[in-house]
C-alpha cells in the first residue's frame, strides 16, 4: 500500500475556517457544558470521492446532544491520485478517522466525561462512535471489509457504526467530498 502524508490538520465548518484541533475540542467542551445532563454522542467518520486527477477525503467530527442539536466540523484531505482500489480507499478512510480519534487523548476524553458524570444519575450519557462508510448488504461491495474496519474502530475504544447508522461518514462527510 502506498504511504500518504496528511498535510491539512485544520478543521472547518460553515461558520469557521482553519480551526486547530484545540479550537475544535474547545467547541465540543462548550457544547457539552451548555446542557451537561444531555445524551451526548461524539461521532467521527470519513468518506471519500474519486475525481479525475485526485481523491478527496473528508473526516467529520460531530458532537450531538440527542434531540437537542449538534455541533460539527470537518477536515479535508486531498490525495493527488485516483484511488480506485476499494480496499485501499476504505482502509485509508478508516486511517484518517483513526488519526482524529487519536487526537482525543485519554485526558481529553476524561475532560468530556467529567462534565457529564455528575448528571448520569439524572439520565445523562456520553458515548463515542466511529462511523465507517461501509454497508452489510449482500450487494454492497464493501461488506467484505466490515470485520477488519469494525475491529480497527473497536481497538480505539469507540463503538463502530456501519450504514445505515454511519451517517457522519455516509451523509455529513459525503456532502463535502464532491
Amino acid at each position: 500500500m502506498l504511504q500518504y502524508k496528511v498535510f491539512n490538520y485544520t478543521f472547518k465548518n460553515l461558520k469557521e475556517k482553519n480551526m486547530t484541533f484545540e479550537q475544535v475540542f474547545d467547541h465540543i467542551l462548550h457544547f457539552i457544558r451548555r446542557d451537561p445532563s444531555g445524551n451526548f454522542k461524539l461521532m467521527i467518520g470519513t468518506d471519500s470521492q474519486v475525481h479525475k486527477n485526485h481523491t478527496t477525503f473528508i473526516t467529520g467530527i460531530v458532537i450531538q446532544n440527542e434531540g437537542k442539536g449538534a455541533w460539527a466540523c470537518l477536515r479535508k484531505v486531498r490525495i493527488t491520485e485516483k484511488m480506485t482500489n476499494l480496499h485501499q480507499k476504505i482502509s485509508y478512510e478508516t486511517s484518517l478517522s483513526e488519526d482524529v480519534f487519536l487526537m482525543f487523548t485519554q485526558e481529553r476524553k476524561d475532560a468530556m466525561y467529567e462534565i457529564v458524570l455528575p448528571h448520569v444519575d439524572h439520565g445523562a450519557s456520553f458515548t463515542i462512535e466511529g462511523h465507517i462508510d461501509i454497508g452489510g448488504g449482500k450487494r454492497n461491495k464493501t461488506s467484505m471489509f466490515i470485520n477488519e474496519m469494525v475491529a480497527r474502530i473497536e481497538s480505539l475504544g469507540a463503538e463502530p457504526k456501519i450504514k445505515p447508522e454511519a451517517f457522519v461518514a455516509s451523509s455529513y462527510a459525503n456532502r463535502y467530498t464532491k
